[in-house]
């Protein structure tokens, strides 16, 4: 099967919540394999070294997805409830925050980590657990 065949079945099969969750676990994935070692390095030297050797990059694809997500959440056609729409707007802008404060060279990967996971726990139906963010 070809690359093109097989996205436009996903495109057929998988509803947005699916993807939009998959993209959340495939980020996520990314950022857990830095986060431990960023946000328990004391050298701000290190950490500028975890940044350049890939998480900076997972990092802004992040912010991105948040980006898309927040605009689409802001949008008139977009039909969650407007309190939902609500908190997650305000994840997305904490997120916007708390990336800005890595990318500085300041702990606070696992909060990322976190966030994401609880709302793709939530995209999956499963009630997330409690989730303590830094920063």
């Amino acid at each position: 099967m070809s690359i093109a065949a097989y996205k436009a079945t996903i495109r057929e099969v998988e509803t947005p919540r699916d993807i939009e969750r998959r993209i959340f676990a495939r980020i996520t994935s990314a950022l857990e394999t830095h986060a431990r070692a960023y946000d328990d390095e004391q050298s701000n030297l290190e950490r500028l070294e975890i940044l350049s050797s890939g998480l900076s990059a997972t990092l802004n694809e992040n912010v991105m997805f948040w980006s898309a997500l927040k605009h689409d959440l802001a949008s008139e056609g977009n039909q969650l409830a407007p309190e939902l729409r609500a908190n997650l707007i305000s994840l997305a802008l904490w997120v916007e925050r708390q990336t800005s404060v890595v990318l500085g060279g300041k702990r606070g990967v696992a909060g990322l980590v976190s966030i994401n996971r609880a709302v793709a726990a939530g995209l999956a139906g499963n009630a997330p657990r409690p989730v303590e963010a830094e920063g």
